[in-house]
């Protein structure tokens, strides 16, 4: 089977600040793949590159087999890949319905704005009832969802979450991760920056981790949650 999406030895950072050195992984349909380090070890850049917010200095950057590592950013968002990023990011002002409407900006998008939009409220509940609320006004966790949906609203075919459950109570952190299933489950293919690590490798097909801008360990996530490595540095154990 074809990786929706394949990184073949992508090098990238900031300026004269190399931070990824040779990142090589694979992403399959249909599946939910983690991404797991120590803060500074590459991840949120790998994500950024892969949108197109960092250019990639070598390497290449494949989605179903084609190169789009030199593509702009909303090409890539027009072909299904999106991007939740860390904190949120919300626009506070605006309503969760305002919210929801600007993250269906690409035209194929735009063409299913309100189906969508019905089929989300179907995932968040909480956000039908506070259409017309203010997301200032909301909690994190509900602005976490809302972040969730903005980013469900592009019709992607791979969703890139970065540390979705950052700052949120356990209770909304178990919620949100029954709905990661429940997207992937509907045909979402989802690749996972997170701070969680043991309940991500619970529902990741796939994982990787990364260590100074390099791929050190990977494989399924259960077998992973069982390497020694990973539970002395990780889970404490």
């Amino acid at each position: 089977m074809l990786a929706l999406l394949e990184v073949d030895d992508l090098f990238a950072g900031y300026g004269s600040i190399r931070v990824l050195n040779g990142v090589s992984l694979q992403v399959e349909p249909g599946s939910i793949t983690a991404l797991l380090g120590s803060n500074g070890a590459g991840k949120t850049t790998l994500m950024r590159t892969i949108a197109g917010l960092i250019q990639a200095n070598r390497g290449r950057i494949l989605h179903e087999g084609k190169p789009i590592h030199r593509l702009p950013p909303p090409q890539r968002v027009g072909m299904g890949i999106v991007l939740v990023p860390e904190g949120r990011q919300v626009f506070s002002d605006f309503t969760v319905e305002e919210n929801l409407k600007l993250g269906a900006f690409v035209p194929r998008a735009r063409a299913r704005m309100s189906t969508t939009q019905e089929e989300i409220y179907g995932f968040f509940p909480k956000l039908a009832e506070r259409r017309r609320q203010a997301a200032r006004t909301m909690s994190g966790g509900e602005q976490q969802m809302l972040a969730l949906a903005r980013g469900l609203m592009s019709r992607p075919r791979l969703l890139m979450l970065d540390e979705p459950s950052l700052g949120l109570a356990p209770v909304i952190t178990e919620q949100l991760f029954q709905i990661i299933e429940r997207i992937r489950d509907n045909g979402v293919t989802i690749f996972i920056v997170e701070q969680n690590v043991q309940t991500t490798l619970q529902i990741a097909d796939q994982a990787y981790v990364l260590d100074q801008g390099k791929v050190v360990l990977q494989g399924a996530g259960a077998t992973l949650a069982k390497e020694p490595r990973i539970r002395a540095a990780y889970l404490g154990i």
